[in-house]
């Protein structure tokens, strides 16, 4: 399987931008509290069938630039490193949420439309334009351009479901209080790995560009 480090590669650094607390999770995380487990599975799909977006714009995008100038593909490098950059830095200034005032124990209220909840998790998502530079720069950093198109495709389509997976176990999980106090008071420790991920890949990203 000449593709499989690649794909873990991609699998890993997925898992740990998925698991970091975001906007994803936070409309989760509002979704179990307020209208319970029903509601975040469905915002939790529309969140997953979001991440179609971003792999379509960076398939394209990317495949462009590369037909089109090497130079503007270079220049993308430096983007995505800074972008990169950016990230680990907040990630790695990531503090203990001390803030008693978020009350656990919300009343669960009237229950939204299954497809209401659904297109919440798509637009948050889809919508989120960090998200589409963080894709954009995980397929032209970690892919090699050989790579054929139906594996790329297959690594977005993974993502995807994995994405959606994640968040629909979370939404579980979720309704159990102590998980819950669990994440919002240790998440920063994921943030700051992920900082550490991201910076390593930021400077692999710039040698790679000189």
């Amino acid at each position: 399987m000449p593709y499989l480090q690649e794909f873990l590669v991609i699998a890993a650094i997925h898992f740990l931008a998925v698991a970091s607390p975001g906007p994803d999770f936070a409309v989760i995380l509002k979704q179990s509290v307020r209208y319970g487990r029903r509601s975040a599975i469905f915002t939790s799909l529309g969140i997953g069938s979001g991440i179609l977006l971003h792999v379509a714009y960076s398939l394209v995008g990317i495949g462009i630039l590369i037909a089109s100038s090497e130079s503007l593909f270079t220049l993308l490098k430096f983007i995505a490193a800074a972008y990169f950059l950016y990230l680990a830095w907040h990630g790695l200034r990531a503090k203990p949420n001390n803030d008693e005032s978020f009350d656990l124990n919300i009343k669960t209220l009237d229950h939204p439309s299954d497809k209401k909840s659904f297109i919440t998790g798509f637009l948050v998502n889809g919508l989120n334009v960090k998200a589409t530079l963080f894709f954009v720069s995980l397929f032209s950093m970690v892919i090699a351009t050989s790579t054929p198109f139906a594996i790329k495709l297959g690594y977005g389509l993974y993502m995807a479901i994995a994405t959606a997976a994640w968040f629909s176990s979370l939404s579980y999980f979720l309704s159990i209080t102590k998980f819950r106090q669990l994440l919002i008071k240790k998440g920063y420790w994921l943030e700051r790995v992920m900082g550490i991920i991201l910076l390593a890949l930021a400077i692999k990203l710039l040698f790679s560009s000189l």
